[in-house]
């Protein structure tokens, strides 16, 4: 197979530069990887998006998304022959019809919900933050707080509409496709419990569970998140 290149997608509250640990790490290891830019607009024009990212790619791909970039790399990587497989970071791998709140609402655990604060758009719906303050404790407790702080004031807004957007495919990506999952025990953004259910159903070759880490477990452990990524080029190769 043609060397595999490794396509990173953020998630909700994030942006590309959360990737960059990760990308040092597989660059260390002479492995082809880029961030694309989520929009955080709606599980399908997000997905787009990836889909425009994938193409740009002269062979083969591999998906990693990150919290809500899970279910926007599961919408993207349907129907395309470029991607060989998906690696799921602390994210969502939604079924048809299932929504990201609605995962986190089913498994005890997620304190995500009093830490947003919603600001209105002409549209009707609105865009949802972290708050500033309660982001490093929330999204980042084993980063560096430092780095946490610069986190929240560079997150990227999520429009609410994204989060409680159907996964439309009646066939998602994971069903299809072989995945890999890895996640921290202390994420408060989506329970582990609920990380460990979708690795199940996926039918994941590998799950790794981190002790301690964070929703924000790229930034706090990219090696091991690498690691990971590197073994599943591996596998596909």
């Amino acid at each position: 197979m043609t060397e595999i290149t490794v396509v990173l997608v953020h998630g909700a509250f994030a942006e590309s530069s959360s990737w960059s640990g990760v990308i040092s790490a597989l660059q260390m290891r002479g492995v082809p990887a880029f961030a694309t830019p989520n929009p955080l607009r709606s599980v399908t024009t997000d997905a787009a998006n990836v889909r425009s990212a994938v193409e740009s790619v002269d062979g083969p791909v591999l998906l990693v998304g990150h919290s809500y970039g899970g279910a926007v790399i599961t919408e993207a990587a349907v129907g395309s022959e470029a991607v060989k497989g998906l690696v799921y970071v602390a994210a969502f791998a939604p079924d048809q019809g299932e929504t990201a709140l609605g995962l986190t609402g089913q498994f005890e655990g997620s304190t995500l919900g009093d830490t947003v604060r919603a600001y209105p758009l002409e549209d009707g719906t609105n865009d949802l933050i972290v708050d500033r303050e309660l982001f490093p404790n929330q999204f980042a407790a084993d980063v560096d707080i430092a780095d946490a702080r610069i986190a929240a004031a560079t997150q990227r807004p999520i429009r609410d509409f994204a989060l409680g957007e159907a996964q439309p495919s009646t066939t998602p990506a994971w069903k299809t496709l072989p995945s890999w999952f890895i996640f921290g025990t202390g994420d408060k953004n989506i329970p582990a419990e609920g990380l460990r259910f979708m690795a199940d159903r996926a039918g994941s070759k590998k799950t790794v569970e981190i002790d301690g880490a964070s929703h924000s477990v790229m930034v706090s452990n990219p090696e091991a998140v690498a690691d990971l990524i590197g073994e599943a080029i591996a596998e596909l190769g």
